[in-house]
């Protein structure tokens, strides 16, 4: 199903889709099309970054471009109406007056204010009911713009000023302003004091746009040496932040907002247990360089990661218990007869964990080519939702940054994590001599609650036997 509504029988809308796992806003990065641009059923209009990845979205319907609702960089809820199409260009219909389009600085329509029987749906992804992101809030009515003024917060190295209380009659018992968490810390990384901000949202709640306008003003207003009286709305003059400024703050949003909440809910959620080998992969390192020359490995990448990812993954099928979910819900621990394997990947837009779908089915070269395409992918930032769902165990490769190892927080849902440190010449005892081997150290964190550390152990002694000598992928598989 499609996010539409039909406005009448010649101008359609369609919405911002949830495009996977319940999220409920996105950031339109990129629009393709313009007012006026013919469009095609399935064509690309746009392109959106989610809290997961940046995904492009085709139009469901064919017409010509009528209005664009919101400009690039703005953030948008899942509902709102993003663009209008004339799918009956040509007839005698009136067109209706096309809306301002929302610009990420200006005031603007209410982003965060719904239609009743507000319904997201998914693009190929399905339905998704939802009501518990928008209570009404009763009791608060907006203050009226008369008595209000847009103020402006002064602020340097984000440390704000004081401001001047509000205190109007249908105000929370608080005395607070009326915001949702995401526009508050907004309001917090900008410099804004939400009780200066005029409302425009619903029941008087302060949307995104409404903090942008009053950043917007205070960068406009220049610097004033006078302190204001006790009776004036505005609260300090804006204090300009130069290029010698000692800090430099970044909204939290995106891949890095989803990726500090997922290792916070790990870190705190999973008893984490990290067990460490230092071992000899001098035969591995033989083993790669063998295979590049393999006409079956023809037009794939070999690399070591590819012989530690088969590794893990015959290690998993000799201790099958290590791959397992905990259900805290049912109180049930779930064992997956299926690996879908995860790869760490640091993208521009952070670190994402897209995970290859039943690897301990692909042969070497089909394993080899899954692991091509999920990295081009990534570094594209073309990873799906999809393709970063179910994983069950995941390998980081430390080493590419020159790190001998680390101690890695599990990817939430999943019952172990290896990383996989620099493979070093060093001195190493081989057949009763000091010779110089390729070495690496491998650290296996695994949920206490779901592995015991016998079984942890089995599964990183076996990964390590098998690095030390390759042949046993062949007499262990």
């Amino acid at each position: 199903m499609t996010t539409m509504t039909q406005t009448s029988a010649r101008f359609r809308e369609f919405k911002m889709p949830d495009v996977g796992e319940g999220l409920t806003e996105a950031e339109i990065l990129k629009w393709f099309v313009q007012p006026g641009d013919t469009v095609t059923d399935g064509q690309v209009v746009c392109e959106v970054e989610t809290a997961k990845a940046a995904v492009e979205l085709p139009i469901p319907f064919d017409g010509v471009v009528h209005e664009l609702r919101f400009s690039e960089g703005t953030t948008v809820d899942v509902g709102q109406v993003i663009i209008t199409v004339d799918v009956a260009p040509g007839s005698d219909e009136e067109a209706p007056a096309p809306a301002p389009v929302q610009e990420p600085v200006e005031a603007a329509a209410p982003v965060s204010e719904e239609p009743k029987g507000r319904t997201p749906v998914l693009v190929g992804y399905g339905v998704a009911e939802s009501s518990t992101k928008r209570r009404p809030r009763k009791g608060a009515a907006a203050p009226e713009a008369a008595a209000v003024a847009v103020a402006v917060q002064a602020e340097l190295n984000g440390h704000a000023a004081p401001a001047v209380p509000e205190a109007p009659v249908d105000a929370p018992p608080a005395g607070g302003p009326l915001a949702k968490p995401p526009v508050r810390k907004l309001a917090k990384d900008l410099g804004i004091d939400l009780a200066t901000v005029v409302p425009t949202g619903k029941d008087g709640i302060i949307t995104r746009e409404d903090v942008h306008a009053a950043a917007s003003a205070s960068a406009a207003v220049a610097p004033s040496a006078q302190a204001p009286s006790v009776s004036e709305p505005v609260v300090a003059a804006a204090v300009e932040v130069t290029s010698s400024a000692r800090e430099t703050r970044i909204p939290v949003k995106g891949v890095r907002k989803a990726i500090a909440q997922a290792m916070v809910g790990s870190a705190f959620t999973a008893p984490h247990v990290t067990e460490f080998v230092t071992i000899d992969v001098t035969r591995t390192m033989k083993l790669v360089a063998e295979l590049k020359e393999d006409k079956e490995m023809a037009g794939v990448r070999v690399n070591p990661l590819l012989i530690i990812a088969k590794a893990l993954l015959v290690a998993i099928k000799r201790n099958p218990e290590v791959n397992a979910a905990w259900d805290e819900v049912n109180q049930e621990i779930v064992q997956k007869h299926y690996v879908n394997l995860g790869i760490a990947a640091a993208t521009p837009r952070g670190l994402i964990v897209p995970n290859i779908k039943d690897a301990h089915d692909k042969t070497l070269p089909q394993l080899a080519g899954a692991l091509g395409e999920l990295v081009s992918t990534a570094r594209d930032g073309k990873t799906s939702p999809a393709a970063m769902a179910g994983g069950t165990v995941t390998i980081t490769n430390v080493g590419v940054f020159g790190v001998d190892t680390g101690t890695p927080i599990l990817n939430p849902g999943e019952s172990a994590i290896l990383a996989v440190g620099a493979i070093k010449l060093q001195p190493w005892v081989h057949k009763g001599k000091v010779k110089p081997r390729q070495v690496t150290t491998l650290a296996l964190s695994f949920d206490h609650r779901l592995v015991d550390g016998e079984l942890g152990s089995k599964v990183l002694a076996d990964v390590a036997a098998i690095l030390e000598q390759p042949k046993r992928l062949i007499t262990w598989a």
